[in-house]
């Protein structure tokens, strides 16, 4: 019999998040291949608190399937997507993927994890924009689980 499966702590998830935005940010502003933002970062960066696995995948997956992504959130925006803040556009692809592509997390874990990192990263009422495009969202993507916990 092999060894049980670990998963990640849910803090080394929050600090994969955390890497990811910056991340990404980086990449929206510069439009520098991908690979290279990535290789920099995890050289430049301190990520033993994070689950490097889930930071990876974010980086690499939000970037490849950004249309889909921000074909979901467009709906739910008050202006077009180039106009959004690039803090506040990074932190809604990353929910946007996670409700997606990642069922196993809780829409509204998702949503709270994207809600702090606005507060952390994002303007001053960026946190409010954040929660409400991506409360749409998952009203959309998953209307069952969403209204399982309304």
């Amino acid at each position: 019999m092999g060894a049980p499966v670990r998963k990640p702590s849910p803090g080394k998830r929050v600090w994969a998040r955390r890497c990811a935005v910056q991340a990404l940010y980086q990449w929206q502003l510069t439009g520098e291949d991908l690979t290279l933002v990535e290789t920099r970062f995890l050289a430049d960066q301190d990520l033993s608190k994070a689950d490097l696995g889930y930071f990876r995948e974010l980086v690499q997956q939000i970037p490849a399937r950004v249309e889909e992504i921000d074909a979901i959130l467009a709906p739910f925006l008050d202006r077009p997507m180039p106009q959004v803040d690039p803090v506040e556009r990074a932190i809604l692809r990353i929910g946007g993927y996670e409700l997606m592509q990642r069922p196993d997390i809780a829409c509204r874990i998702v949503i709270n994890e994207a809600v702090e990192l606005a507060k952390m990263f994002g303007a001053e009422q960026g946190h409010r924009f954040v929660n409400g495009v991506l409360d749409k969202v998952a009203r959309t993507v998953r209307p069952i689980e969403f209204a399982a916990h309304s």
